[in-house]
């Protein structure tokens, strides 16, 4: 199944074509905006256009622009273009031995998502342990020095690229990141997304172009729930475009859920700061059952609160340790570790002074 045309972002659009008709366009771009406003569609976009054969013949395409058409285009568009590498932040059920056992488990798990997508192009939000982790870096610089199987051209868009950091190991894969992004072959281009530009290491703000993102019209969100999601009736419409708030993404994610997890975040937290007696009572009103549900939503949500406080620059050493704490209690919750335990030694490390 082909991915949803791409909605909006015109002027964007206009001046990324301009740039590749012209040969100006800079082998590494940021996008960045807010969460669900098109950034890694857009990015696939730019993808396309750049493998593209026709894209060069102004006589057959519009000049910089992807015809739609051709074998490339089409590849592109089923997410199946050998020369297109999509890295998506990834939480693997697996775990690997040793450092090349690991990148195999990394692209094992990339096909699958891959595939996956193909099947539901519309994707939600990745969960909050995904991560871009230095296995995941390592093989995208193993696909780097390899010749473009079919274009002319190899793309390597990384979505949601602030998941590079903080995470466990992260710093050393971002530093991994650096050198090709500094000097990459002539014959790449790289295009990462991110909805928390902050959280990137400075210096690989450094080293790309960076574009801003913004939200769509209305006109624009109603466009795609009509066309896209069979939205007719004008009042579910209106309910849908204005729960987007110009993000058409957010018209595909779960969103009870998240809204679920965020409350929770914030009952446990101000359990946290409440003492012992509210921390412990939070902790123990937790069911076992709720481990693969309620639980990590919960902590889901503590991980957005605590990248929010990261983002504002607040006592960040403290908010870079409280994560990596959620994230440890996240890995713990996909076993069989009762989460009442987990919530509790959670409850505690937090309440903690750094």
């Amino acid at each position: 199944m082909p991915i949803p045309p791409l909605y909006g972002h015109e002027g964007i659009r206009h001046r990324l074509a301009g740039a590749i008709a012209s040969g100006r366009l800079p082998q590494a771009l940021l996008f960045e905006g807010p969460p669900g406003v098109g950034k890694q569609r857009l990015a696939l976009w730019l993808a396309q256009a750049l493998v593209c054969e026709k894209a060069a013949d102004k006589a057959r395409s519009k000049a910089g622009e992807g015809c739609g058409e051709c074998q490339h285009c089409k590849l592109v568009l089923s997410l199946s273009h050998p020369d297109v590498h999509w890295f998506v932040p990834l939480e693997l059920s697996k775990k690997g031995g040793d450092a090349d056992k690991h990148v195999e488990l990394v692209e094992e798990a990339l096909g699958e998502e891959m595939a996956a997508r193909r099947q539901q192009p519309r994707y939600e939000p990745p969960s909050g342990l995904a991560s871009h982790g230095i296995a995941a870096v390592r093989l995208l610089l193993r696909r780097l020095v390899l010749t473009p199987a079919m274009s002319r051209r190899k793309v390597f868009v990384i979505g949601d690229a602030e998941r590079l950091v903080p995470q466990t190991g992260a710093d050393a894969a971002a530093n991994a990141l650096l050198k090709a992004l500094e000097e990459p072959p002539a014959d790449t281009v790289f295009v990462l997304t991110t909805a928390a530009p902050d959280a990137l290491l400075p210096t690989i703000l450094s080293r790309v172009v960076r574009v801003r993102v913004a939200g769509l019209a209305d006109s624009v969100v109603a466009a795609f729930a009509q066309q896209e999601l069979g939205v007719t009736r004008q009042r579910e419409l209106a309910q849908q475009v204005a729960l987007a708030d110009g993000r058409i993404g957010r018209l595909l994610a779960d969103g009870d859920s998240r809204v679920r997890g965020a409350e929770a975040a914030d009952r446990f937290l101000a359990a946290v700061e409440a003492g012992p007696v509210r921390r412990y009572g939070s902790a123990l009103g937790l069911q076992p059952f709720q481990a693969r549900g309620g639980f990590t939503d919960m902590l889901d949500g503590l991980l957005e609160r605590l990248r929010e406080q990261a983002r504002a620059g607040g006592e960040t050493e403290r908010v870079v340790a409280a994560i990596a704490r959620v994230l440890e209690a996240r890995g713990l919750a996909q076993g069989n570790v009762n989460p009442q335990l987990v919530a509790a030694v959670l409850a505690d490390d937090l309440a903690e002074p750094a």
